[in-house]
């Protein structure tokens, strides 16, 4: 399976200079501002880029030069490397600049080491600025023929049949992200939805009951698999169904032990609703190679976290899962390795994993969530 190995960021907002080890399971914390919100924000930039969205992107955000580092940054250099399954990591590098109100890809490259042989790796990707060449081995050099956009990647732009550089293409276009999930009286996922093929819940919840309703007809086990998770949650729900409401339309009820009619979707407490969505989407097997998961303990019983931490592990299997929490309770069911601790310093981010310090011996006293609070880990405001 491909997975991210390391990151390299410079010049993004707190993001300085940061160089992290990727996990399958990145739980960060920290106070307001440490990096967290903006280590986000950067792995959203790098799959808009690779999505051919990156002028888009940069536009929303005002522009290259209200996210470099203010005072601190000249350009923004992103470097990512991917584990490729019986070969050597594919390596990616970016590096953007400003150029008047705009701004430039100065330098972009992917690369592979090939040969044991040869020091020197093989190029899939070396643009510097107009210059741009594309190689592919038993192919040769390739200069764009074609109407080729210099404010979009060259990754972006690659040739369907470079099979390396699509694929890690493919890999970071598909990164996405899951912020707060509105649950309001009038929200996507209270109303009824499309009975059509869904293998997600969509971040609006606009797809949920579309999503369990195609998992009970296509993977009956998987879908006992939800419904045994919401009832080990809680208790005394038993079902879940999805009358219709007109044609090709259904909704959604969740039948309680202790009410003689079923609860329809738009009557559930928002606690149990966001619990059951985060369940069918950490539960899904098509999930994307990176998954984004901002405050996902919003709304939710802190007796819900141990079973939160269970559903974040079970996807981990199938995703690279990156969540930001400010939950201590949260903490409590995490493992050293899981945790990611973002401080500040003197103004720049720096990302620290829990198990490289030496927390043992106060581990043998105090659960992980009490060494956070005591400030023994940092990570505090």
């Amino acid at each position: 399976m491909e997975r991210f190995e390391n990151i390299s960021v410079s010049g993004f907002r707190r993001l300085r200079q940061v160089d992290l080890e990727m996990r399958d399971l990145i739980v960060m914390i920290g106070a307001n501002g440490a990096g967290k919100t903006s280590f986000l924000d950067v792995l959203s930039t790098l799959t808009a880029s690779a999505d051919g969205k990156l002028q888009e992107t940069l536009q929303s955000k005002g522009g290259l030069n209200e996210i470099l580092t203010r005072g601190k940054a000249q350009e923004l250099e992103i470097t990512v490397s991917m584990r490729v399954p019986d070969e050597e990591p594919l390596k990616y590098g970016l590096i953007l600049s400003p150029k008047g109100l705009s701004y430039e890809i100065r330098t972009e490259t992917l690369t592979q080491q090939r040969n044991p042989n040869r020091p020197e790796p093989f190029k899939y990707i070396e643009s510097h600025g107009l210059d741009i060449k594309y190689f592919q081995e038993g192919s040769g050099l390739l200069r764009p023929n074609w109407e080729h956009n210099l404010l979009e990647t060259s990754l972006s732009q690659v040739p369907k049949m470079y099979r390396e550089p699509e694929n890690l293409r493919k890999s970071l276009a598909s990164c996405t992200y899951y912020g707060a999930l509105d649950v309001s009286g009038k929200s996507p996922i209270r109303l009824p939805q499309p009975m059509r093929p869904a293998k997600l819940p969509g971040a609006s919840g606009e797809d949920l009951a579309s999503c369990l309703y195609d998992l009970r007809e296509t993977d009956g086990d998987r879908f006992e698999r939800v419904e045994d998770i919401v009832s080990t949650a809680f208790p005394d729900f038993e079902r879940l169904n999805f009358p219709p409401v007109a044609a090709g339309t259904i909704s959604m009820t969740w039948t309680d032990r202790n009410f003689s009619q079923p609860i329809y979707v738009h009557e559930l407490s928002e606690g149990t609703l966001r619990f059951l969505w985060l369940a069918t989407l950490l539960q899904s097997q098509s999930l994307t190679t990176i998954t984004l998961l901002d405050e996902p303990e919003v709304s939710l019983h802190p007796d819900l976290l141990r079973h939160l931490v269970y559903l974040m592990r079970e996807a981990s299997k199938y995703t690279q899962l990156i969540v930001a929490t400010h939950s201590d309770r949260l903490i409590r069911f995490l493992e050293p390795h899981e945790i990611l601790i973002c401080d500040l310093e003197e103004g720049e981010a720096r990302m620290t994993w829990a198990d490289t310090l030496d927390l043992d011996k106060w581990l043998e006293d105090y659960s992980l969530d009490q060494v956070w609070a005591m400030n023994l880990m940092g990570g505090r405001p």
